[in-house]
């Protein structure tokens, strides 16, 4: 966009006024005006500027910094205008130095309205130490008294889970006003003290729409969800975020019909954020279809889906592994070029391309990927894992390992074992197994124990199994017996195999499948005896083997 003959009559204000949608070029041209007709130094004219240029093109914060430096002597609100501009879209760092050289200017001084910005940057940054700091030059300026000030403290320290030092702040606060009161509220909730800010809201004298929200969202997060329904019905003026908020607290603890009825209930055209918190709630409460519908309908209204959206969507595909619906999820996205190279997007959908059977896409998203974290790494390797390719899962491990960046979980190492356990990689799992003991000080969990049970039970390594299990330090899982019990038939080792059926005996005494499974044992070994004495055993204990069944499908029921 360039300046046409009807604009260049007017002011460098006026058209300022008008810049919404402009590129640089334009601000550019508007700024050749203001040092044509000699206003440079006109200290409003050039705040405007500022604001202007830094809302269009945050980027550009070196272009206006550079107008600033011309300034012979800029004015504090000059000042509090580009620290602003730092404090929005700068590092904390670069912020807090650009606040420093404004104090070593013996022109101006800072005051109530330049640390409010300073202080929401600490917040955002959860910098409880510098904001001390600037605590202390708040006081040394004599601007605590101001309720912008103080309620950004508040904030702060709420943020950063020193609700005392908040508590002390607001309680010294000559004026305060709902947004004072909601910030104490949001922190005592956040730090898990729901009491002291149920107490805090009740002594309220006002109360808006932003404080009943806060106390419902924190009744929620809490998981008293009776509470802030009963506040919820108790609200006056109910909003879209009043429904949203009962609504994702609903989803969150698996109430999808009361979740449901609120959203049909909500009241005028629904948000983006209230569209997806529902469903979020169908996907995290394994109702892909639901999700779906949903979609749909939200599509149909002319609401269009934003990345968070698209996640959840893409989440309740990978539960399903439904390949039609993966199919159709893609191909949405690129109809409606919606971006895929945010890496949580790229990794959602290397997820769910990995499960629903589309090895071929996963590896061509997983290779495009900027930026590979340990949940993409572990998608794709389980991926690997689930369709028979145990090298490539234990390959693309290693390669993980040696980029350096990403330290493995016990997740991470779950999938990796599972998937050595599944492909007989025997040398393999017991390697990693013994790197997530010595090199990275995890310990492991029944689940661990259970994969490198079933490894080296089904590699024949039978004692090697029987003797982890024995030196478990937790009590290990019945499937990890019963692996080594089915283990023991299938390599004809009737001895450990009584064993381990005896101590599974302990563990399920009425479970039929192991009594079933250890007389299938000695009928093959020609000990009959014994098997009539199981089968005996089943008939005092009044455990009856489940007809038609075999002892995979009764032990994992």
């Amino acid at each position: 966009m360039v300046l046409c003959s009807s604009s260049t009559s007017l002011s460098p204000l006026c058209l300022l006024k008008v810049c919404k949608n402009v590129n640089v070029r334009y601000l550019e041209q508007v700024h050749a005006k203001i040092i044509r007709q000699g206003s440079e130094q006109d200290h409003f004219l050039v705040a405007q500027f500022i604001s202007v240029c830094t809302s269009v093109s945050p980027n550009h914060l070196t272009y206006v910094s550079t107008i600033f430096d011309r300034l012979l002597q800029p004015n504090i609100y000059l000042w509090n205008t580009l620290i602003k501009c730092h404090c929005t879209h700068s590092s904390l760092a670069t912020s807090i130095n650009f606040f420093r050289r404004m104090k070593q200017n013996c022109y101006v001084a800072a005051d109530k309205y330049t640390f409010p910005s300073l202080v929401k940057a600490c917040s955002g940054a959860l910098a409880l130490r510098e904001g001390q700091v600037i605590h202390g030059l708040i006081v040394k300026y004599g601007t605590e008294g101001d309720v912008f000030v103080g309620s950004s403290l508040i904030d702060l320290y709420g943020k950063c889970g020193e609700m005392i030092d908040a508590r002390k702040v607001f309680d010294g606060m000559p004026v305060r006003n709902e947004v004072t009161w909601t910030s104490m509220i949001v922190g005592y909730s956040t730090n898990g003290n729901s009491l002291e800010a149920k107490k805090l809201f009740d002594e309220m004298p006002q109360r808006n729409h932003a404080s009943w929200n806060a106390m419902i969202n924190g009744f929620a997060k809490s998981g008293d969800l009776a509470s802030a329904r009963i506040l919820f019905d108790e609200m006056p003026e109910k909003n879209l975020v009043s429904f949203t908020t009962m609504i994702d607290g609903y989803a969150k603890s698996g109430d999808m019909a009361s979740a449901r009825c609120l959203f049909d209930e909500s009241p005028g055209e629904k948000d983006i954020v209230c569209w997806s918190a529902m469903i979020a709630g169908y996907a995290q409460n394994g109702q892909a279809k639901e999700a779906r519908k949903l979609f749909i309908d939200m599509c149909c209204k002319n609401v269009k889906p934003d990345e968070y959206v698209m996640v959840s969507l893409i989440s309740a595909c990978s539960q399903a592994g439904d390949w039609e619906f993966a199919e159709w999820v893609d191909m949405y996205m690129s109809e409606n070029k919606i971006e895929v190279t945010q890496n949580h997007v790229a990794a959602a959908l290397v997820n769910m391309h990995a499960k629903c059977g589309n090895l071929e896409r996963a590896e061509a998203l997983f290779g495009n990927m900027p930026k590979r974290d340990l949940f993409s790494y572990c998608s794709m390797i389980q991926g690997f894992s689930v369709h028979g390719d145990g090298v490539k899962a234990v390959a693309l491990f290693r390669r993980m390992l040696q980029g350096g960046g990403l330290i493995p979980d016990d997740v991470a190492f779950t999938v990796i074992l599972t998937a050595c356990s599944h492909a007989d990689l025997v040398e393999e799992g017991c390697h990693f197994f013994h790197s997530m003991v010595n090199e990275y000080a995890l310990s492991p969990s029944p689940d661990h124990y259970a994969c490198i049970v079933n490894l080296l039970a089904r590699a024949g390594k039978l004692r090697e199994a029987y003797d982890i299990l024995k030196e478990m330090p937790v009590p290990p899982q019945p499937a990890a017996w019963g692996a080594l019990l089915f283990a023991c038939r299938t390599h004809g080792d009737v001895s450990l195999g009584k064993e381990v059926a005896a101590q599974l005996f302990k563990n399920e005494p009425q479970n039929a499948a192991n009594y079933v499974l250890l007389s299938d044992m000695y009928a093959a070994s020609d000990q009959w005896s014994d098997v009539d004495h199981v089968r005996n055993q089943m008939s005092q204990k009044g455990i009856r083997k489940l007809p038609g069944c075999s002892w995979i499908q009764q032990h994992y029921q």
